[in-house]
């Protein structure tokens, strides 16, 4: 059934048109995932759907009695609102009769005698049974918990910007809603919470919409795109790597309609220049034809630019830490870190939120001090550093002087030298675009602009901190092809599986209480996740058992002595994972044994694994015996 349509739309900020004339629908199943280059108009897109703004031109349609809930890339919060007050605020009936119980229990805690106020809480209470209120209020604080905020009494005044926001994401998962709008829902969530997301939007029921630039993520929850590019709306019936055949396939067309256009264009321009004469309708209709091709220019892609990267030599020498351990108010964030890092290293960084991932380059960009060990930085060093704000940009002046400010020309490996404008070019500024002020960027454009900034510097050891965050998919193209080229060390922060994939071939993993362990592969990251849970109980199936006299069940041989014997196995298997860790750090820079210790890791875990469901499996069989 269809929901929602648009038709002839049109939207404009200033004199920059974002939409011309397209339309759109969407069906009560769909699951869309919307992309395009940054500041092309994809949260303006999204918010005229939600009904936040009215196009200027053209019609949007909504089906009667349909609910939209739409995550904002900047929501508001009420600073003095407790975390579940706020997710319970809205006119759902659901949501109003949980406000009313909550309400009315507080005050009876106040005046547990008052009998009015008893009888006020029955009703209510009746009315949650009426509405499922109790399932509602457990699911409400179960997403919370997925997506680490657990301390639902907290005002959120007291929180950080990454916690507010995925409060906001929780908020939008918890409502109900016929169509749910997500704008860059992974971002400031980690590895964890956002394969969680993942199976809980394949699951859920209604139209999804929702912006990303996680790949992985757009492969396993859409079975649609949609493309904005330069005003128009490309449509493409697949997943993720269907989309990147189909795009490839349009931008070789577009091309090949721009040069025969470039073509005729030259062809007509000879001709006026030989000095035609308007007198027939004929020369009439071939000017005409001449000023029509002077205006249009067929949409091209334009993602694939030579990227040749600018470098200084870098000696053996880079980064080495030795013994390092930095708290901040009594808690330890790194505890006794040691590592070199070599000139070609390419490591990611990864942990839960608040493990002190920054810190760790913050260290490294020496604007930290650590409390206890040593922090040695090769002299032929020259450092990057990609944070994650905003703050040092001048609103007030033009992008190009903004990149001018650093270097007007640099000279790239190839010996080429790449100007301000040829790099702002390379990360999909047009001519044009390149004299915008930075305050009319949106906010992906901002961070596009401090990247071109950063790469510009020359440096040889770039320090990148969730690069990924607010990036269109086309910009992270482009920071993985000048990666591949990049003569020198890189040490990211991220929670983009696929850019990790792609960017990265060794993971440092920051857990808690400063703790860090090595890993040779992201793989070998994500499975260790399963392994540092507490075992929770499943309910299996009993096959038919042996009985014992009276027809009571029993272990047989074999499962008696494998019951005596299973915790001294796992806490074997356990302690030989924890050796393997051990080599993993003491072994980072010998990739031929990293990759053995590796492959022996992902035996004993998948040993572990098993040893783990036997010993769910045996103990409820011992439960059972017992009783």
């Amino acid at each position: 059934m269809n929901i929602l349509s648009m038709k002839n739309v049109s939207k404009s900020f200033s004199e920059k048109v974002l939409f011309e004339n397209i339309s759109f629908g969407i069906t009560d199943s769909d699951r869309i995932g919307l992309v395009g280059v940054n500041g092309t108009g994809k949260s303006t897109f999204l918010k005229m759907i939600s009904g936040q703004i009215e196009p200027d031109s053209g019609s949007i349609t909504r089906s009667s009695g349909i609910t939209v809930q739409y995550l904002s890339q900047n929501p508001d919060f009420g600073e003095d609102m407790t975390v579940l007050e706020h997710i319970l605020q809205g006119d759902h009936p659901v949501l109003k009769t949980i406000r009313n119980y909550e309400a009315a229990n507080l005050k009876l805690q106040e005046s547990p005698e008052d009998r009015d106020l008893q009888a006020e809480l029955t009703k209510y209470a009746a009315e949650m049974e009426e509405v499922d209120g109790w399932k509602f209020e457990i699911e409400a604080k179960t997403i919370l918990s997925k997506l680490g905020i657990n301390d639902v009494a907290r005002p959120i005044g007291e929180l950080s910007g990454g916690q507010k926001k995925r409060i906001a994401l929780a908020e939008a998962l918890i409502r109900p809603s016929d169509l749910l709008i997500l704008d860059e829902p992974t971002n400031h969530i980690d590895f964890e919470a956002i394969k969680w997301l993942e199976n809980y939007l394949t699951k859920r029921k209604g139209a999804l919409l929702i912006v990303t630039h996680d790949r992985y993520f757009l492969k396993s929850v859409i079975d649609r795109i949609i493309e904005i590019d330069k005003g128009g709306l490309y449509y493409y019936e697949g997943n993720f790597e269907y989309f990147l055949e189909a795009r490839t396939m349009r931008g070789k067309i577009q091309d090949s309609m721009e040069r025969r256009r470039r073509r005729l264009y030259i062809n007509e321009l000879a001709w006026i220049r030989q000095g035609a004469k308007a007198r027939t309708t004929k020369q009439k209709a071939r000017i005409a034809r001449f000023e029509e091709l002077k205006k249009m220019g067929t949409r091209t892609t334009g993602e694939k630019l030579d990227l040749p990267t600018a470098y200084r030599r870098l000696g053996k020498k880079v980064i080495e830490m030795e013994g390092v351990s930095k708290s901040f108010e009594g808690q330890a964030v790194l505890k006794d870190f040691s590592i070199i890092v070599s000139p070609a290293d390419r490591i990611g960084i990864v942990g839960l939120n608040g493990m002190g991932k920054t810190i760790l380059l913050d260290l490294m960009a020496g604007l930290t001090s650590p409390d206890a060990g040593e922090i040695s930085i090769g002299k032929t060093v020259k450092v990057a550093y990609y944070r994650q704000g905003n703050e040092d940009m001048d609103h007030g002046i033009r992008a190009i002087d903004y990149i001018r400010e650093t270097a007007e020309y640099v000279e790239a490996s190839n010996g080429q030298r790449i100007s301000a404008s040829q790099m702002l070019e390379r990360f999909l500024f047009d001519t044009g675009h390149q004299y915008s002020l930075i305050k009319n960027l949106s906010g992906g454009e901002k961070r596009r602009l401090l990247l071109a900034k950063t790469l510009i510097e020359k440096p040889n050891v770039l320090l990148l901190d969730e690069p990924t965050n607010d990036l269109d998919i086309q910009t992270l193209e482009v920071l993985e092809e000048y990666l591949e080229y990049f003569q020198g060390a890189v040490l990211v922060i991220s929670h983009d599986r696929y850019f990790l994939d792609k960017a990265v071939d060794r993971i440092i993993a920051v857990k808690e209480d400063g703790r860090t362990v090595f890993y040779n592969d992201l793989d070998g990251y994500e499975r260790s996740l399963a392994f540092e849970k507490p075992v929770a109980p499943r309910k299996a199936k009993m096959p038919g058992r042996p009985k014992g006299p009276g027809g009571k069940r029993r272990f047989t041989y074999a499962e008696n002595r494998e019951f005596e014997s299973i915790d001294s196995d796992i806490a074997i298997l356990e302690a030989s994972l924890a050796k393997i860790e051990e080599d993993m750090t003491e072994n980072w820079s010998d990739r031929i044994r990293m990759q053995e210790l590796a492959e022996k890791q992902k035996e004993l875990q998948e040993e572990l694994a098993s040893k783990m469901d036997r010993w769910v499996y045996l103990n409820e069989l011992a439960e059972e015996i017992k009783k």
